[in-house]
């Protein structure tokens, strides 16, 4: 069944991000991400800078099957730079049958201001809960510079990561079938509240600050498919509960308050695959 994209308002302040689970429109991109659009380069990149606004690889792209569901665009603090700032599309191939409670993506990722190279990713996007996951170090990522021929080398590199995707699955049914007991999903959770808040954070005492939710908070399911005591169930709560936010807590002072959705596409990512890394190591011990 269809719905129409949404302008999602809890991905982050001051980013902008539309999902739809049809393929998005360039009129519904343009409404998230203008940046995909970008008529050039920013003024301070120099003549070697080769100019290939997104949407043109984009394009491409499309015709080789690969069609985008999510986009995003970060906010810029430098004046001038906001119509050229980071921006991220999230693509599915047509040829990837979706049999599966989850759809394997390819990220991209890049800016018009020199703050970005063309970069991919391999990520993974759960339809019950609309949650986007960046893979590990189970798929290298590739980088493209703005120089030579940009389009044709996202376009290889994109069928790369799409080769890569049966070993992500293998991954994935591994961490299904592994259960953890309860002390081993407190310890995971305890492991991610260090990668979001700080590694000293969870400790009271010493002086530090604790993280203003408890371990036990980060794996409570928010929905009954997410019950379950497997390593991957357990991941998911988490991940959830750490990139989304919404959770109520305390501050340092004693205050009252909801923990934030993660804030820029750069801390999205690089959080997102250090807690995929993390369950990948408790995959390890415990296998």
């Amino acid at each position: 069944m269809y719905s129409t994209p949404t302008l999602a308002t809890r991905f982050a302040r001051n980013t902008r991000v539309m999902r739809g689970d049809q393929p998005l429109s360039e009129d519904q991109m343009r409404a998230a991400a203008p940046s995909i659009f970008a008529e050039g380069k920013h003024a301070s990149r120099s003549e070697r800078y080769t100019y290939i606004p997104t949407i043109d690889v984009l394009r491409g792209l499309r015709k080789e099957g690969f069609e985008p569901f999510m986009v995003a665009q970060g906010a810029s603090r430098v004046e001038g730079k906001a119509e050229f700032t980071k921006h991220m599309i999230r693509m599915r191939h047509a040829g990837q049958v979706q049999t599966r409670p989850e759809a394997n993506e390819i990220i991209l990722i890049n800016s018009h201001d020199g703050a970005s190279s063309y970069q991919m990713l391999a990520g993974m996007f759960r339809f019950v809960c609309c949650n986007g996951l960046v893979v590990g170090e189970v798929v290298d990522d590739i980088r493209i510079p703005h120089k030579g021929n940009i389009q044709g080398e996202v376009i290889e590199g994109a069928f790369r990561v799409l080769d890569e995707f049966e070993a992500v699955n293998e991954h994935t049914e591994a961490m299904k079938a592994l259960q953890l007991q309860p002390p081993e999903e407190i310890a995971f959770a305890t492991a991610a509240l260090a990668l979001r808040f700080g590694e000293h954070t969870v400790e009271e005492g010493g002086g530090h600050a604790p993280a203003p939710v408890t371990a036990e908070q980060l794996i409570e399911a928010r929905r009954p498919e997410d019950i379950g005591h497997s390593l991957w169930t357990t991941f998911q709560r988490v991940q959830e509960n750490v990139i989304r936010g919404g959770q109520p807590g305390r501050s340092a002072q004693g205050r009252r308050l909801q923990t934030r959705p993660v804030g820029s596409i750069d801390r999205g990512v690089s959080l997102n695959r250090a807690l995929w890394m993390l369950a990948e190591e408790m995959r390890k011990l415990k296998g």
